[in-house]
Formats: C-alpha cells, structure tokens, sequence
C-alpha cells in the first residue's frame, strides 16, 4: 500500500508568474547576460522578485534559484541534458530495497571560510531542512534518518522508497550548509557556503543586485565560465526588456513577438518549446463536489472540447506546443503517441456527456487566479461549446495556494513549471500530491507509483513512468492543453546551453562563447 507523505512542492509560482508576464507585456522573462568570453567575463542575470532567504531551509525554486543555486553545493546535478551527474556526492548507491541510500561525498572540498566540507556538514543540513517547516522539507518527506559512518559517508535511512529523492537532491532539499552558521542570522543574507560562487557584501544590495565572485579553488570551475555574476532584481517586464535592448543585459528569454527584432540587433534565438504545462486538472475524480466528473466520458469530453492547436497559435503566439500529457517531453516518461489520445471534437464532446447522462450539460465554477486570466475567456468558450458553462470566482493573489487545496474547486487551471518524472508524479497523481487535492487514488495506478518509487534501474522505471502516463492520459484525471515554451536570446560571448531537458534555474544554463 502506497504511503502518504506531504504534498509535493511544485515550480507554479514561478511558472504562473512568468507566463503572465509574458502575456501581459511585451517584456522579457527571465533576463540574462554576458559580457565577452575571456577568463574575466561578466553575467547579468535579471529576476521577477528578490530572494526571500538563503537560510537551505527557506531556499525558494524558481528564478531565486539562480543566486542560491550558484552560492551552494548540492549533493547530485542535473546536467542541461536532463541527466542526474555527480555534485558534492561523487557517487551514490541505492540498496537492493531503495531503502538505504548510500552517498559518498567528493574529496577536498571546502566552505568559503576555508573549513572543510564533510559528512557532519551534510547530516547537519539535511536534518535542519527535514524538521524546519519551508519549502524543502517536503523533499526530504521520506528520509528517516541521516547516518554518518566516517567523514566522506552520508546514509539516508528511508521510512519507504522514493522515486523523487535523488532528483530532490540536486535542487533545494540538496543544498550544504556551514554547520558553524546554519542558525545564524547571517546565513539568511549572507551564508558560508561551499558553491562555485560567493556572495561579494560590497556590491551586493539586498533586494536590488546581487553580485557573484567566482571561486577558483571550486571542484567544478569549467562548468562556470563567468568570473562574475550579476543578478538584478526587475520586477518591471518594460524595464527589463529596454535593459536588454539597450545593451544593459545581453541575454534573455523573451516573448515571440520580440524574436524578429532581437535578431535584426544581433542576437541570436534558441527557441525551447517546453518549460511548464497549462493544465486543467479534473481534481474531484470521485464526483464529491461536482458528480459528473465521476464518470470518465465526462472527462473525456473536457478533453476533446479544446482546440490545443489554434490556443498556441494565438494565446502563446507559437511558444509552446499542444499536449495531453504532463511530463517533460523531453523526459523518458513521456510519449508522443499519448498526445493523439482525443482529438479537437465538440460534437463528439457532447455525445459523450449524453452518453454520461448529462444531455443538457452542467455547470461549474473555477477560481479566478491572478495568472489564468489571461486563459479564461478561451477555456470558458471551449468548454460552453460542448455544454458546460463555467462561472469564474476572483480568488486574492495572496489566497491562490489556500483556494486549490480548499477542496472547494472541483476543476481549476494551473500553470506548472516541468518537474523530472517521479516529482512531477508525486505531484499530480500522487494521494497526498499538491495538485491531487482531493485524494484520488486508483489500485493500478498506485501498484505502477509504488512500482517506480522501488525501482532504481533508470531504464526499467522509465517504462513504468510511461505506463503511469498512459494511464492517466488515458482514464483523463486531467485536462492538459499546451506546453508553455521559452525563447532565449543571446548575443556574441554568450550560449544559451539549456534545451529543456532540466527547468531548474542554474548558471550552468550559460556559457561564454568566441
């Protein structure tokens, strides 16, 4: 029997905000640069909003990740390809059971003050961030207790396989700290921290720039070719793109209206067609709330009312692509087939809901969130056309997370940043996952979640998250309609490196090029 566990984080902030973002303004997402490409080259980064801590236990995903990612070590990588690599653990070991994971820490390593890095460091973090309420707790949800054999040893006793760890691992529940300062008032502006970059105090202004200075003794230093890194905070969409024009950042991702131009200045377009999913999540698949969605052709006809297609093309102007899947196509979980499972049919649509026993329809109201207006008018056109009419409820920006898990909303559309396989399982299917709110559960699906969370062969758990995908695809617990995509712009001395393959904001993103 599959074992609760708290609800998944997911990357929907930062997704939510940067796709309204880029349907309200002409303006920039994520803005980037470089200088040249010599040894002394500069990167300047710029961000919606300022970091709210540093403290490991407080470590937010997202653009934020992008300062506290370059100032700490984690323990594995994901690599731009999507692959998990070596970090401050050179190698790891599940046992037969996926109940001991075994990581054996990189040599020599040291925090910025000169203190080694070693397994007390580890064990300290990881315990602080498994008892501290925030948002990486989660993350280390199944870790029972963290042992430590000798100095470069850590073991992570599990209450119960998880498929997600080691993916946690390379992002915010992974993180070192200094063990002399984790509790320290310090760590939440300023940590000790054994990254490839540190936080230089005289340039940096809290809330404004942060300013990164490379560390030459860092294990990895090929991997960053920027001796410094500048991260600014523009919350302002129009400010940051003039920033980019004008020659003040370099690089960027950007909306596709902006493409043309940017190339007729120089810069050249990498064009990622997966970043996040908008989603119609079908929550209350018991019909205990809104009773037809208990029956699958309901579901199904929810799906066959969109038209995906024309929704990119006029909606996200050609940055995405259409889907019924919501794994990263660029994951092993994924499977183009699934993507011709219901095709654009009203008429059909309602031949289904007859068939269901709502000839006439139904009705349902959604939360009105702060980042689906901007869809609202489509999906409430989409879904009246097959005879379900939709009243939208204005939910306060600071109310968004309370309202989806309220049980309240039966449907509602979310935008989520792409997640490696196991997270983005837990965090859809799972019983106790963010956006499972009403607990669905199935015996086949949880015999397949429990079958990828003990499986520690890559190959063999990618078929299972395929056969997790067709289910799900194929009895609709949800409703996916595009892929939100991303172009990036870059011009000379600067590669765009990312292809889609890992979401997570890092510097490794960013190469210095001829």
């Amino acid at each position: 029997m599959r074992t609760a566990t708290p609800r998944p984080r997911s990357r929907a902030l930062a997704a939510a905000v940067a796709v309204a973002a880029l349907l309200a303004t002409a303006a920039c997402d994520d803005q980037s640069a470089g200088a040249s490409s010599a040894t002394g080259a500069t990167l300047s980064l710029a961000i919606l909003g300022t970091p709210n801590s540093f403290d490991p236990t407080q470590l937010a995903e997202g653009q934020q990740a992008y300062v506290w990612g370059s100032l700490y070590d984690t323990l594995l990588i994901v690599d731009n390809q999507g692959h998990l690599r070596p970090g401050a653990a050179e190698s790891w070991k599940y046992s037969d059971e996926a109940r001991t994971l075994t990581l054996k820490l990189r040599k020599g390593m040291t925090f910025s003050t000169g203190s080694r890095v070693d397994s007390a460091a580890v064990k300290a973090t990881l315990d602080r961030i498994r008892t501290t309420p925030g948002p990486n707790q989660v993350g280390l949800s199944a870790v029972a207790s963290v042992e430590t054999p000798d100095a470069g040893t850590v073991v992570l006793k599990l209450a119960h396989p998880d498929g997600a760890l080691l993916s946690q691992l390379a992002e915010a529940a992974g993180v070192i700290g200094d063990p002399k300062t984790l509790t320290a008032k310090r760590t939440a502006l300023n940590p000790v921290t054994s990254g490839p970059y540190t936080l230089d105090k005289g340039a940096t202004v809290n809330g404004s720039v942060y300013v990164l200075q490379r560390r030459d003794d860092y294990w990895d230093k090929k991997a960053y070719p920027f001796r410094t890194v500048k991260i600014r905070v523009i919350s302002d969409r129009t400010a940051a793109v003039n920033a980019l024009k004008s020659g003040e950042i370099n690089a960027g991702s950007v909306e596709a209206a902006q493409v043309g131009t940017l190339k007729s200045a120089g810069f050249d377009v990498r064009h990622v067609a997966a970043t996040a999913t908008g989603d119609l999540v079908l929550a209350d698949r018991a019909g205990e709330v809104l009773k037809p969605l208990a029956d699958v052709r309901v579901r199904r006809a929810i799906n066959m009312a969109f038209d995906r297609e024309k929704i990119v093309k006029q909606i996200l102007q050609g940055s995405g692509k259409p889907t019924e899947q919501v794994f990263n196509p660029k994951g092993q979980g994924y499977d183009a087939a699934l993507d011709q499972t219901y095709s654009y049919d009203p008429a059909a649509a309602k031949k289904l809901l007859a068939e269901a026993g709502y000839p006439g329809g139904f009705s349902v109201t959604m939360p009105s969130l702060v980042f689906t207006k901007p869809f609202e008018p489509t999906i409430t056109q989409s879904l009246a056309d097959v005879g379900i009419k939709v009243k939208w409820q204005t939910v306060p920006p600071q109310q968004n997370v309370s309202a989806l898990s309220s049980k309240k909303y039966p449907i509602f559309f979310i935008l989520d940043g792409l997640n490696a396989d196991p997270a983005q399982t837990q965090l859809n299917f799972a019983p106790s996952g963010a956006r499972n709110v009403f607990g669905s559960a199935d015996p086949q699906l949880t015999k397949l979640m429990d079958r990828a969370d003990s499986e520690t062969d890559t190959a063999k758990a990618a078929d299972i998250y395929q056969q997790i995908n067709s289910f799900v695809v194929q009895n609709a617990w949800n409703a996916p309609v595009f892929y939100v995509g991303t172009y990036w712009v870059t011009k000379k001395g600067i590669t765009y490196l990312g292809d889609g393959s890992s979401v997570f904001s890092t510097i490794r993103q960013f190469g210095a090029s001829g």
